[in-house]
């Protein structure tokens, strides 16, 4: 029998909490502040800290989890060892390290050299900053950028030392906003290249070294570059000369399968250390630098999740501070139920409902404002946002429990309440 009932109790119960919350509409909609601001602030939070480090993690995954990179270092780093009128530098990776590479390094698919240079390129209208790339015909197939017209310069461009470049789709608009950008000429650091493709530009551009691809590159043949540029760079400083000598900044190297890379790069750092005497060439592996990032990002949720969790607590001392008073307020009306054979349960399930329904609507109106608000952080400073499912699913499940946890107290009290003397209360 009493399983019967049982369904009817519960609408009964869930009946009462609800009309009790529509006779205090406004203290209830003020309740659920702290829930809604709460949630959202975990959501945005959550979506801002993913959006970040998916920007990062992207620019790790541009490389490949099969590369290892070998990058030039300046171990004159202190201005104290530059002195004297004529200072000359020369460190970095050397065209004869690729050739040992080559050589002595197994399971390598392909390696691809890189010398930049940073130059200015004068238009009729504006100065642009570029940076111009020497590479091989490889760099192409290591690097996803597809196409958007012409072709890519070819082993034989190399061969012939012909002076051609590839330019960003990006840069082809700034450089040539009226004319046509295939078969056009550019000129760099008083060097001229004919443009022959066109690439497309990439989401987001890095500033990093490490990178592979920024959005104003020019991209000529390394035999080219080397021809018009050289290896020493020359500059002028506080009266003084300073020349550096570096053939190659980078160099990628990509294995034939992901398990061999982290093996493959310590013999790469034994050959280098015996045959450079300075520190001058850094090792790094994107595939570790991949799970370094995605540790760091799942201890960077934790503690935004901790931070924006606090919002939550105070949200949930909040009801319970709401629904004491509450209790308070309505002891005459417990007392009245008891007396007319209201059991303990029935209280606590009442007061329960209450807080439970008002946990979880700010929880759901927390999660609405939490959409938004990523959304309009992202329209106003341009920031990466990332809003996942779990961090929505979270939010309302810790909303449930705030409910139960902080309106269990306030519904076991006011069902402990003597029926007599919550009768004569006045």
């Amino acid at each position: 029998m009493l399983i019967r009932f049982l369904p009817s109790l519960i609408c009964r119960d869930i009946h009462l909490g609800l009309n009790n919350l529509r006779l205090h509409a406004m203290r209830s909609f003020l309740t659920m502040l702290g829930m809604i601001f709460g949630v959202a602030s975990v959501i945005a939070m959550l979506a801002v800290g993913q959006g970040a480090s998916e920007d990062a993690l992207e620019q790790i995954r541009q490389l490949g989890s099969d590369v290892i990179v070998m990058e030039s270092v300046d171990s004159v780093s202190n201005d104290n060892q530059r002195q004297g009128q004529n200072f000359f530098n020369v460190y970095g990776v050397t065209y004869l390290d690729v050739m040992r590479l080559r050589d002595t390094i197994p399971n390598v698919r392909r390696i691809v050299p890189i010398k930049i240079r940073y130059e200015r390129v004068v238009t009729q209208a504006q100065e642009i900053a570029v940076r111009v790339v020497g590479t091989t015909t490889h760099w192409f197939d290591l690097v996803n950028r597809p196409l958007v017209a012409g072709r890519f310069f070819t082993s034989l461009d190399e061969q012939r030392h012909h002076a051609v470049a590839v330019i960003t789709e990006r840069l082809g608009r700034q450089l040539f906003p009226l004319q046509a950008v295939l078969g056009n000429f550019v000129r760099a650091g008083g060097n001229v290249y004919r443009v022959v493709g066109v690439i497309r530009s990439t989401a987001a551009a890095s500033n990093s070294v490490t990178s592979p691809a920024r959005d104003n590159d020019i991209y000529v043949p390394l035999t080219v570059m080397r021809q018009c540029t050289g290896d020493i760079l020359v500059s002028r400083l506080s009266g003084r000369t300073i020349r550096e000598k570096v053939e190659l900044h980078q160099v990628f190297i990509q294995m034939s399968s992901e398990a061999v890379v982290e093996s493959v790069a310590t013999a790469i750092d034994h050959l280098i250390a015996r045959f450079h005497r300075k520190e001058d060439v850094a090792i790094k592996i994107p595939l570790v630098l991949l799970r370094q990032a995605e540790e760091t990002q799942r201890r960077f949720n934790i503690v935004l999740g901790a931070i924006a969790g606090i919002s939550l607590l105070v949200g949930g001392i909040g009801i319970m501070n709401i629904m004491l008073a509450s209790v308070t307020e309505r002891t005459r009306e417990i007392g009245i139920r008891r007396a007319i054979g209201a059991r303990r349960h029935q209280i606590v399930s009442q007061f329960l409902i209450e807080t439970v329904v008002l946990s979880c609507s700010g929880g759901f109106l927390g999660c609405i404002v939490g959409l938004i608000l990523p959304w309009t952080i992202s329209k106003i400073t341009g920031l990466s946002t990332v809003v996942t499912s779990g961090s929505l699913v979270l939010s309302l499940l810790i909303s449930l429990s705030v409910g139960i946890v902080f309106g269990l107290y306030p519904a076991i009290r006011a069902s402990k309440l003597d029926p007599i003397a919550a009768l004569r209360h006045e």
